[in-house]
């Protein structure tokens, strides 16, 4: 049983809960998994149309609205007894390092988000926020010594995605501080799994190769671009443990405003997820090495001392048992587009 401290505010299953980014891996995710708890009002927003969301959940409120515009922000908030805010623009490390000036404006709807939850009422508000918040001159090695949360400051966060993290942070724990909303903030450590965008430039590292592997096979074409020399280290956390992550961390008295780790601490190189992918998919591919594409920090780990200490938990799908599982899907996803059928991309 976790040892978090259970909320004094009881969320009672009719509450509304509101999520925003909900045409999104993860946010489409966690509304499934409150409709599974049983809630019964859960309203949902994205700036996407309904049919290019990833999870549209059944009997769940949802809204096309662009979250930068304020007005949208009120009219998704108002009524919500809880808000989680998880829309943002980013993707994977070949969209962060291009496009940091769209990551950056992401500070728009966190402000807007934040500030209507607070007009609206609502107890508690949770902020998604990133492990690339921590100071980039401390993951210059592979073998990187785990992050704690105190390595956020002195502060030197990945340009764009993660200022926009590390300031949003710090709006979260003023409107506690200042005005009593409850606030949780969780750093985020690579989410992957099914449902998740798998193509396209915004995948992260698990799906894009798990995607070249079952391309190499389907083509005959046997082998596989990498970017960057793949000694790259990172830990990867299944989405399960993600959502289960931010309702104990919403839910915990003891973590209001104080930002947290939500990551594995299970740590692998690049190379030997080519290998893992290329185990699960039965093949053998020669691989390339792009040394000028983006690759980002050169290793980054997730040290969950303080959230164990918490929560009594900490996020253990093994990543080889979520792989399989995100392999699997992603095949699927693939054989039905190449059918005409349409897919999550």
């Amino acid at each position: 049983m976790s040892k978090q401290t259970k909320a004094k505010d009881v969320l009672n299953k009719d509450d509304l809960i509101v999520i925003g980014g909900a045409g999104g891996f993860i946010a489409g995710s966690l509304a499934r998994y409150f409709k599974n708890q049983g809630f019964t009002r859960i309203r949902v927003a994205d700036k996407k149309p309904l049919y290019e969301w990833y999870q549209v959940v059944p009997g769940v409120e949802s809204l096309c609205l662009d979250l930068s515009d304020e007005e949208n922000c009120r009219t998704l908030c108002e009524g919500a007894k809880e808000v989680y805010n998880l829309a943002a623009d980013m993707g994977g490390m070949g969209f962060i390092e291009r496009f940091r000036v769209e990551c950056l404006r992401s500070i728009l709807i966190n402000t807007h988000m934040i500030e209507s939850a607070y007009r609206a009422g609502a107890e508690r508000f949770f902020f998604s926020s990133s492990a690339c918040a921590y100071n980039v001159t401390l993951q210059t090695d592979p073998n990187v010594r785990a992050l704690k949360e105190s390595d956020a400051y002195p502060a030197m966060s990945e340009r764009g995605y993660g200022w926009e993290k590390l300031i949003s942070e710090m709006f979260c724990e003023e409107y506690y501080a200042e005005r009593g909303m409850k606030t949780a903030i969780a750093r985020f450590h690579n989410v992957y799994g099914p449902n998740g965008t798998w193509d396209g430039g915004r995948e992260k590292a698990p799906a894009a190769l798990c995607r070249k592997v079952i391309e190499a096979k389907d083509c005959g074409k046997m082998e596989i671009d990498i970017w960057g020399d793949g000694l790259q280290t990172r830990s990867f956390m299944y989405i399960d443990d993600c959502t289960q992550g931010i309702d104990m961390i919403m839910h915990s008295e003891e973590l209001i405003a104080t930002a947290i780790n939500l990551g594995s601490s299970e740590l692998i190189a690049i190379n030997d997820l080519v290998a893992m992918a290329e185990e699960i998919g039965g093949v053998k591919l020669e691989r390339t090495h792009d040394l000028d594409a983006p690759r980002g920090v050169a290793g980054r780990n997730s040290d969950n001392t303080f959230i164990k200490k918490m929560l009594g938990w900490e996020p253990g799908t093994p990543f080889r048992e979520g792989l399989e599982k995100t392999y699997k899907w992603i095949e699927t996803q693939y054989n039905d587009r190449k059918a005409g059928k349409r897919t999550v991309s």
